[in-house]
């Protein structure tokens, strides 16, 4: 099988790292220079619930790997 059995929980594994880790980020580092039409900082909240639901399926991938 091509990249091997567990592919999909590799990816499953790289997305939802990079969903927790964007999300967190764009709240702790918001951008220098705002763009027309862009908010100035992310919205708290849903950047938060959205980091939630990386890491649990950062979890979940990384969990169904090792076992």
């Amino acid at each position: 099988m091509f990249l091997g059995k567990d592919l999909l929980a590799w990816l499953v594994l790289a997305f939802g790292a990079a969903m927790c880790v964007g999300n967190v980020l764009a709240v702790v580092r918001p951008p220098q220079k705002v763009a027309e039409g862009s908010l100035p900082q992310a919205p708290r909240s849903r950047s938060f619930a959205m980091a939630a639901v990386g890491f649990v399926a950062a979890l979940w991938a990384l969990l169904s790997l090792v076992s």
